[in-house]
């Protein structure tokens, strides 16, 4: 098969540049024809995202007309042999055309339920994010999840792997291997062969502040710091992975960038060591090209960001700017552990940790590379995003505390009900996050204390954790809702209790930082798209001391995180490394 080129999509006619992309989705030459209004195309990239744009802005019937384009995975069009040689080609490297009668009655039977569900065939790019193909049982697991779904919500997500099927299809017309995207997929797989005790059995990913699997985890990163060319590495007294590229030019300011590689319980394998790895490739590729930029790298594995097995959250980038708190030492892990006896017992030296506070003066600021944790990419066919601000956040724990009374005999208009009031708080809370698009509210815990199911609850206790891209229109929400609070309370004859039990402030990027991921980004032609951050990162840290700014990469899986669903692709993480190279390029060549 000749390649195509992105200079011959351009440049021929209208129909005979659609001809070349016969074949990349099913049966559906209309999309790659609705395409070519778009020329020129930038890149490969911007191509994936035209073609993605005008299936997402078709009709339903076309949406659904391209869904039943698609065979059934192991179904009649295999068996009859009438499969697409691309789909041919695509089962087959999962295995299914390889089935046994056990794996093949199960698929039958997956394939008629879901039909049955939903009205159209089940969509899964087989080849999956990494491009080599998903094994049967990941195959069948994903099945048995997916045909639970809402009907809605699950036609969006067979268009989402059918662009995942076409996106693979193109980089094989092209002849793109997403080589350094793979080298990132690649590391992140292997450091999740380390894992706690207890979690490792149930094939769990769970990395805890200095347990073995943790420091086996900051052994090999290490070790492959080394290897690709890293001119000296080291771990620090908090259990930091310190890895620096020297600059060309003597005493030039560094950047500094990485991310954390603990996990939480039962996490995924991409939160926080993606901005690892991302970093480690472009090192490698300028150590490969024997290139010196005029600054320095300095990249940091975080020993500790998710506060789970002590809390002491934001640890590792925490001791970076001196917020080490000597009273979390005294701490006991459920084992009765003090974090002083794991760091002794993990030799690390406790007099050395303030020795490992950086002067922000020879730091020309901190990046980070994050897998979104979220949703919105995934939803907008966007591998990239722009993150405009880390958001701030209060939490609270309250109480409301009524009249316990028996549910028979109590008449509803003369109920003192605790629960009805957090009940009705919590409704209020969503609304009132809602009127500003990007702010949340969410009650996570929710609880009657020995409640009963005949009795009307006298006590309910709830947590409260409101967060916004800024401090002001954070307080502002927090305002509302505990003036509603007090509201609810007051017309329900209930009183209540609340404590604040955290703060912190919302983390803004910096303009100029910001700006540079802007331009790296689209200059890969893919389009920028500008996000809050709802979620904290060691950014936030640095930021107390010296600019910041990040770029999130899509996931999928409905951009699940903190669970073992949690991935993303090959092709993703290949454009997170060619915008963290532009940036460092664009950065080499900026006046100073």
């Amino acid at each position: 098969m000749a390649l195509i080129t992105i200079d011959q999509l351009n440049t021929l006619a209208p129909e005979d540049a659609a001809n070349l992309l016969d074949g990349v989705y099913e049966h559906s030459p209309w999309i790659a024809r609705r395409a070519m209004a778009s020329r020129p195309f930038r890149s490969l990239a911007h191509l994936k995202q035209v073609l993605a744009h005008v299936v997402s802005t078709a009709s339903q019937p076309e949406q659904l007309g391209l869904i039943t384009a698609h065979p059934e995975l192991a179904g009649k069009a295999m068996v009859s042999k009438t499969l697409t040689a691309e789909s041919t080609h695509e089962q087959g490297k999962a295995g299914l055309t390889d089935c046994t009668p056990e794996e093949f009655a199960k698929i039958q039977k997956l394939n008629a339920d879901y039909n049955a569900r939903f009205g159209f065939p089940f969509i899964l790019a087989v080849r999956g994010p990494r491009g080599t193909g998903l094994s049967k049982r990941e195959i069948i697991e994903t099945f048995e999840r997916r045909v639970h779904n809402h009907a809605d919500f699950e036609r969006a997500e067979a268009l989402r792997n059918i662009h995942r099927i076409a996106e693979i299809r193109l980089n094989d017309k092209f002849g793109v291997e997403p080589v350094l995207g793979n080298d990132v997929w690649d590391w992140q797989e292997q450091l999740a062969a380390h894992t706690d005790p207890g979690y490792a059995e149930k094939g769990q990913l769970t990395v805890t502040y200095l347990t073995d699997a943790h420091r086996a985890c900051a052994a090999q990163i290490a070790g492959w710091m080394k290897e690709v060319g890293f001119d000296s590495v080291h771990i620090d007294a908090v259990g930091n992975v310190v890895g620096r590229y020297e600059g060309a030019t003597p005493d030039a300011k560094t950047l500094l960038t990485g991310s954390h590689y603990d996990t939480v319980r039962n996490g995924g394998k991409y939160d926080g060591r993606l901005g690892i790895f991302v970093p480690m490739a472009c090192v490698r590729e300028l150590k490969r090209q024997n290139r010196r930029l005029p600054n320095a790298i300095e990249v940091v594995g975080f020993a500790e960001e998710e506060g789970h097995r002590y809390k002491a959250t934001f640890l590792g980038s925490g001791a970076l700017i001196g917020h080490f708190d000597n009273n979390w030492l005294e701490q006991k892990d459920a084992d009765g552990i003090t974090m002083r006896e794991a760091m002794q017992h993990a030799g690390l030296k406790l007099e050395d940790i303030p020795k490992i506070q950086r002067d922000p003066a020879r730091y020309l600021g901190f990046v980070e590379v994050h897998i979104e944790q979220g949703p919105v990419l995934n939803e907008l066919d966007l591998p990239l995003g722009i993150v405009t601000s880390i958001n701030g956040s209060v939490r609270y724990v309250g109480e409301i505390i009524g009249m316990a009374s028996h549910a028979g005999t109590t008449p509803m208009d003369r109920r003192r009900d605790a629960a009805c009031a957090v009940a009705e708080l919590i409704l209020f809370a969503e609304k009132r996050a809602a009127q500003d698009a990007d702010s949340v509210a969410t009650v996570g815990m929710l609880e009657v204390p020995n409640g009963s199911i005949n009795v009307v609850p006298g006590r309910a206790k709830f947590s409260l954790d409101i967060r916004a891209p800024n401090n002001a229109q954070r307080d502002a929400v927090a305002k509302d809702v505990l003036a509603e609070l007090a509201a609810i309370c007051e017309r329900r004859g209930v009183r209540h209790t609340l404590e604040e039990t955290m703060r912190a402030a919302a983390a803004p990027s910096a303009p100029d930082w910001q700006q540079r991921w802007e331009k790296a980004v689209d200059s890969l032609g893919v389009e920028l798209f500008r996000m809050p951050s709802g979620a904290g990162h060691d950014a936030m840290k640095l930021h107390e001391v010296m600019p910041q700014a990040m770029l999130f990469v899509r996931g999928i899986n409905s951009g699940i995180s903190h669970n073992p669903l949690e991935s993303s692709t090959n092709d993703d993480m290949q454009l997170a490394v060619e915008a963290f190279q532009r940036l460092l390029d664009n950065l080499a060549t900026e006046k100073n």
